[in-house]
């Protein structure tokens, strides 16, 4: 519960403020940015913490850019609770304004104001999802419209979906991306290693539609009694989206759910594990005479050679005076950063068990520390594997329950991350409202995606193909009958992936 909400400038100056409760005085908005100044001071950057007290009154904030959002409270309140939702108004900010600054604010406070009204009522947090909250607020408009009740989806139980929602196509894509945490000493060994993962979606189902999503879960196996064909793994630190029904998940840990129309983030994990880094790098420095300094960089993929490892960086630091820069590597490009002090090795490519060297030669115009030249600072090393996951997680089933009962046709299209080793694997559900077929069949020609030409070798499996360039007979007839942007009693006998 807070009692003001306000968004200060980076000199502590309040761009806009609102007052819930009468308990605070509206001056202590200007005791906060001398609170935080002075503890800074005192114990460094470092010791600045999102939740500070004086006076018998909590100041809760958190930095976006060049603003500060700030929660004030007298109250013992759930502090989390309100950082969570100062984090929600920036991503709504961002929603309506694009960029969140400090000339937004100012440009916006009519639209801001009618959004601290919806979003937090008498010091509680109410509407938090954007797409709602834009229904009734928008940005073209600054005087709101006249409503003889407010919007479904606010006095509904799912106020994070709105209801009468209808697509065309309905599709679901479901992204798992994993990064690795590695922190590897100077003798190689692996000091501390752990994976975080999330899982998102974009959702674009008509009606209210209920998805029931299954994992490879070691938890779940257990409490069943059953057992896995595959591995099990055990998620540790799981952050559930709103939307997901915690009882059914703590019962049988089917996570089920109905989810906001739109891109959103389901959940995401963490697993300590024991993992050996997926690309090793090591750098030997060598020093001539206080003039110059040479590195003899390599790079090693300890993965499986039928992966590949994709937009490979690995930053490599050098003393802050180096010039003249020389490069010669067996693979990929090398170019000097010096505003990081760093040289940045980028590979395109780089294949499972191969192996490359790299050297560096700089020159030195002023050695006053030797010893710093020589240590061994850390190894920066950024990449991308398609179609590979460290923890394991694995989709087992997704299910979608809609009382019109509209067909889904399922493809599985592996994507790569952004970030770190990642595994991306996307499902795509699709069905036409307009070409409704009993089970097993297709709907429109639309729903067809190139994906289907990776299942021509199989054709025991697959009876159906857009691929443009398939000449076997199946594919050929199956083209001929689908003249016309229509399959209608066309069968396909697609494989349960």
């Amino acid at each position: 519960m807070a009692s003001v909400v306000a968004i200060l400038d980076l000199k502590g100056k309040p761009l806009i403020q609102r007052s819930y409760r009468d308990d605070v005085d509206p001056s202590a908005i200007e005791r906060f940015f001398p609170l935080l100044t002075e503890i800074e001071e005192e114990h460094g950057t470092s010791a600045l913490q999102p939740c500070l007290s004086s006076q018998g009154v909590n100041y809760m904030h958190v930095r976006h850019n060049n603003l500060y959002l700030l929660a004030i409270s007298r109250r013992n309140s759930n502090a989390a609770e309100i950082l969570l939702f100062l984090h929600k108004l920036a991503s709504v900010l961002e929603e309506y304004f694009k960029q969140l600054e400090e000339e937004s604010i100012r440009d916006n406070f009519v639209i801001l104001y009618e959004l601290l009204d919806e979003m937090i009522d008498f010091g509680y947090p109410q509407t938090t999802e954007s797409k709602i909250l834009q229904e009734y607020i928008t940005q073209e408009s600054y005087k709101l419209e006249v409503q003889v009740r407010p919007p479904m989806a606010v006095t509904n139980a799912v106020s994070w979906r709105s209801e009468g929602i209808r697509y065309r196509k309905n599709e679901v894509f479901l992204d798992v991306i994993e990064s690795v945490n590695l922190l590897v000493n100077a003798n190689g060994h692996v000091v501390r290693s752990e994976i975080v993962g999330t899982i998102k979606m974009k959702c674009y189902l008509s009606g209210m539609p209920e998805l029931r999503l299954g994992l490879n879960d070691k938890v779940m196996f257990e409490s069943t009694g059953r057992t896995s064909r595959g591995k099990a793994i055990e998620m540790e630190d799981v952050k559930f989206h709103q939307c997901v029904r915690l009882s059914r998940f703590e019962n049988d840990r089917t996570i089920s759910f109905i989810p906001p129309d739109g891109e959103f983030e389901l959940m995401s994990y963490r697993l300590n594990t024991q993992i050996k880094p997926l690309i090793w790098a090591e750098a030997v420095v060598e020093r001539h005479e206080g003039s110059r300094i040479e590195f003899m960089v390599k790079v090693k993929a300890q993965f499986k050679r039928r992966s590949t490892a994709n937009n490979v960086e690995i930053l490599i630091n050098v003393p802050d005076d180096a010039d003249s820069p020389k490069f010669r590597a067996a693979i990929g490009s090398v170019s000097y950063a010096p505003e990081l002090s760093a040289m940045v090795w980028k590979i395109k490519q780089l294949g499972g068990g191969k192996e490359y060297l790299m050297r560096a030669h700089f020159g030195l115009p002023s050695v006053r520390d030797e010893e710093s030249i020589v240590r061994r600072t850390p190894i920066n090393v950024k990449f991308e594997i398609p179609y590979f996951t460290v923890s394991g997680v694995q989709v087992r089933y997704l299910k979608i329950v809609e009382k019109s009962g509209y067909q889904a046709l399922r493809t599985y299209d592996p994507l790569t991350g952004s970030m770190g080793a990642l595994y991306h694997s996307e499902w795509r559900i699709r069905s036409s409202d307009t070409d409704r077929k009993e089970p097993g069949q297709l709907g429109a020609l639309s729903v067809l995606t190139p994906a289907f030409e990776a299942f021509c070798a199989a054709p025991h499996r697959v009876r159906l193909c857009c691929a443009p360039t398939c000449g076997e007979q199946h594919c050929r007839t199956a083209k001929a009958s689908l003249t016309g942007q229509s399959s209608a009693g066309f069968k396909s006998e697609w494989p349960d992936r």
